[in-house]
C-alpha cells in the first residue's frame, strides 16, 4: 500500500535532479534571519535556503534543515558540502516529530511542505515546542476553498503534489492559535486556482511565540 510518506519521497527525490521550482512561496525573503540565530527550515529539499540561512546566521549561528527525501536530502548534504557551509545540517525526520530540544530555536522557515502532514496540529505543536520564547515563523503553504474531497485527500499521489493535503484558511490559523501562536501575519497571498473538484491558493503566514 502506498502511503502519502512514500509518494512524497518518490516524487521528490525523483525531482531533485531537476531545475524544476519546488515552492510555493519565498518564506526566507521575509524571514529576516539575524547573526547568531539557531534556524530550521521544513522541508529543505535540496538545501538551497538552508545555504542561504547559514551565511545570514554566521558562524555564530546554526541551520537545521529537515526533510523526508531520501533523494533530496543526499542533494542537499551534497550542496552543503559543495559551498563549504559547516554551521548547518540536514537531518530525515518528519515534521511531526521534530529531532531537535525544546526552546532551542529562533526561526522556522518552510515552503509549500506543511500541507503535506496528515496531523497539521502536531506540526505546529512541534514547531511551538521547539522555538524560544520570542521566536518566529514565517511559512508559505497552501490552503483550500473548501474542504478537500476524501477521494483527493485519501490519494497518496494527490497530496503528494501539494494540494490534496491542504485545509481551509479559517482551519489554518485556528490551529495556528490553538498551537499559541500569536502576533499572525499574512505577508503575501495568491488568488485560488482550480484543482480537482476544488481551488487552493498559496500564502506566507508569519507568526510568533510569547
Amino acid at each position: 500500500m502506498i502511503t502519502a510518506e512514500n509518494a512524497i519521497d518518490s516524487r521528490y527525490t525523483t525531482l531533485a535532479e531537476t531545475a524544476c521550482c519546488l515552492s510555493c512561496g519565498g518564506a526566507i525573503n521575509h524571514a529576516k534571519a539575524q547573526l547568531g540565530e539557531v534556524a530550521v527550515d521544513l522541508g529543505s529539499g535540496r538545501g538551497n535556503d538552508v545555504i542561504r540561512l547559514a551565511e545570514q546566521v554566521g558562524e555564530s549561528g546554526y541551520v537545521y534543515g529537515i526533510d523526508i527525501s531520501e533523494g533530496m536530502i543526499e542533494k542537499a548534504k551534497k550542496n552543503i558540502e559543495k559551498f563549504g557551509i559547516e554551521n548547518a545540517e540536514i537531518l530525515f525526520s518528519s515534521i511531526e516529530n521534530l529531532p531537535l530540544e525544546s526552546d532551542s530555536a529562533d526561526l522556522f522557515i518552510s515552503n509549500c511542505v506543511i500541507n503535506h502532514a496528515k496531523d497539521k496540529k502536531a506540526v505546529w505543536s512541534e514547531v511551538y515546542r521547539v522555538l524560544r520564547s520570542g521566536g518566529r515563523f514565517v511559512v508559505s503553504d497552501i490552503y483550500a476553498s473548501a474542504p478537500v474531497p476524501e477521494e483527493y485527500a485519501n490519494d497518496p499521489e494527490a497530496v503528494a503534489e501539494c494540494w490534496a493535503g491542504s485545509i481551509v484558511k479559517d482551519q489554518y490559523i485556528d490551529t495556528l492559535i490553538a498551537c499559541g501562536f500569536k502576533e499572525l501575519t499574512i505577508i503575501e497571498e495568491s488568488d485560488f486556482y482550480p484543482k480537482g473538484k476544488i481551488s487552493v491558493a498559496s500564502f506566507t503566514i508569519r507568526g510568533a511565540k510569547q
